[in-house]
């Protein structure tokens, strides 16, 4: 055997050229896409049909279905899209990833691509220079594609030559004398290589490289090529790992998917191999059967293996198109919600980490924001309930103020971390650097907010401990503030998820006056009660406590809609005065 061990370093270094050639052409595509791939996911995943499309759409552009998948879980995890719309981007992404081994199979075998594309990378590298943004997304794209041909140029030279190393094929040949079982043996070894790779095009361009050489029969490359689709989804479950519910959910619904097709694809797979060889002889008179083992064959069976690999994921979308319902209530029978119960703190969107995109971390961040104010809206439902619920549920209210609190504290600090890793890992334009200092100043208003139903809460137990009561007119004006309060934080809670140019703020201004005018009628009323003596100074000092915390709240409420509007109240007097 003439192999040697640096014959094989050489490989592994064709392979990790070819992969990086990979990488930087899918990271240039996806920049070129930019903010668009989000809208156009978004957009486009209305029915499962618009989803398919969108899923090949964005897998051709990234030229990766690992990339659309784990992306698509990232959306699901940040609440861009939802579990049953990624169904149909998922499915989509399978035909997706065809395209590459047809782009490998025709440029790499069929054509001599090295000299051109070596050529792409002199004629694109110095725009990698320009001051053009766009231009030198173009020219990494453009970079990226010639680095992959030339890795896939070096993976051919780098395999071994049969003739050379006659006992390497003899221990390939040991695991195909055993029909069906060599078939699974094979479907393994398929997803292995996909797994080791962490790349589904690479794993395919290896297959091909492997049956052009011939290494191993059509069969057994289209066995290869079944394991490859498995493995594809591996890295979204990973990815999935440390998203919500939802996001494990459509990880999941790519991996019962794909085996799904292969399973029925392993029943009717000789046949339809059979199938696709009369196809290639049909539009190729001359052609030599691809099951045949004339090395004048191997070329074409390359092409023979990538339409055996778009037909399959074609009509694997086509036969379980109309059973998406079921999988999708299979999927969500194995992957149950377990966190909604209880006030455990969960983060929802931010926790797998940042996007592709810093517009679309910004928009995790978002939507973060938005839970953080849930919380403190029920922070707000529990202090009124301590005061006018029934009494035996105090404590209990009591305790739930207490571990929201810790929780706004938490999700302060989390969301700040993940919005500081924005700035620095993004190349953010300034309206962006605006855009997360303003989300900066929203989540502190937020947990001062928190921090304030935290002392109401206090104020409230020691007058509980006392078992001193408010007259009935103080408490029904204690309850008119909390209600204001309340439709103001609703009014926040809203415009928080809406863009910065669509927020009103003249209802945020509104509700804020109309607090503090009641906050001042609401004081007069307690001096005069207490003059004539009505409730105790205690009894005093704790309505007028609550009533000023309240107020405060209603001021931080209003920060929060500034920062939402991306403009502060004062800055827009001086532009009023100036104009």
């Amino acid at each position: 055997m003439s192999y040697s061990f640096f014959d094989f370093l050489q490989l592994i270094g064709s392979l990790g050229v070819f992969i990086f050639g990979m990488k930087i052409f899918s990271d240039g595509l996806q920049k070129i896409a930019g903010s668009k791939l989000r809208s156009i996911l978004k957009g486009m995943t209305k029915t499962r049909a618009t989803g398919v499309i969108t899923g090949f759409g964005t897998t051709a552009i990234t030229q990766s279905s690992t990339t659309t998948t784990v992306m698509v879980v990232s959306f699901v995890n940040a609440g861009l899209l939802t579990f049953v719309e990624s169904a149909g981007v998922i499915m989509g992404a399978n035909i997706g990833t065809t395209v590459t081994a047809w782009m490998v199979a025709v440029f790499g075998f069929k054509f001599q691509i090295t000299p051109i594309a070596i050529s792409v990378i002199g004629i694109f590298f110095p725009f990698l220079f320009s001051g053009n943004i766009k231009l030198r997304n173009v020219a990494e794209a453009m970079i990226g594609f010639g680095i992959l041909f030339i890795g896939l140029d070096f993976i051919k030279e780098s395999v071994p030559n049969i003739d050379d190393n006659p006992e390497m094929f003899q221990f390939l040949n040991r695991f195909t004398e055993f029909g069906f079982g060599s078939t699974l043996i094979f479907v393994l070894v398929g997803t292995i290589l996909t797994l080791l790779t962490q790349s589904s095009s690479a794993a395919t361009a290896i297959t091909l490289v492997m049956l052009a050489q011939g290494w191993i029969t059509f069969p057994i490359a289209a066995a290869m090529i079944l394991g490859e689709n498995i493995g594809t989804t591996v890295t979204a479950n990973i990815a999935a790992l440390i998203g919500n519910v939802h996001a494990k959910r459509a990880a999941r619904f790519h991996f019962f998917f794909n085996v799904f097709g292969v399973m029925w694809m392993l029943i009717v797979m000789v046949p339809f191999l059979i199938g696709i060889d009369n196809i290639m002889q049909y539009f190729s008179p001359d052609a030599i059967s691809v099951f045949s083992d004339d090395p004048a064959a191997r070329t074409n069976a390359t092409l023979a293996l990538s339409l055996f690999h778009t037909t399959f994921n074609v009509l694997n979308v086509l036969l379980l198109f109309a059973f998406v319902p079921q999988i999708i209530k299979f999927v969500e029978r194995i992957q149950k919600d377990k966190t909604g119960t209880g006030d455990e703190f969960h983060l929802k969107f931010i926790s797998g980490g940042l996007m592709s995109s810093p517009e679309l971390s910004i928009a995790q961040a978002q939507k973060e924001i938005q839970q953080f104010a849930s919380i403190v809206d029920k922070m707000h439902y529990a202090t009124k309930a301590l005061l006018f619920k029934n009494p035996k549920k105090q404590r209990k209210f009591l305790k739930k103020i207490d571990k929201r609190e810790e929780i706004t504290d938490r999700l302060e600090i989390e969301i700040a971390e993940y919005l500081v890793k924005i700035v620095e890992n993004s190349s953010l334009t300034s309206r962006g650097v605006n855009k997360v200092r303003y989300m900066q100043s929203m989540i502190n208003d937020l947990e001062r907010m928190g921090d304030i139903y935290y002392q109401i809460s206090k104020s409230i137990e020691r007058l509980l401990d006392s078992d001193q009561e408010l007259p009935e007119e103080a408490s029904q004006e204690i309850s008119q503030m909390l209600d204001l309060v309340h439709d103001a934080l609703l009014n926040m809670k809203n415009n928080i998820g809406l863009p910065s140019q669509e927020v009103d703020l003249k209802e945020a201004i509104a509700f804020e006056q109309k607090i503090d005018a009641l906050r001042d009628e609401l004081r007069g009323k307690h001096y005069f009660r207490l003059e004539n003596g009505d409730y105790s100074p205690a009894l005093g000092v704790f309505y007028l406590d609550v009533l000023n915390r309240l107020e405060r709240i209603g001021d931080h409420i209003l920060n929060v809609n500034e920062s939402a509007a991306g403009r502060r109240l004062k800055a827009m007097r001086m532009e009023s005065q100036d104009s």
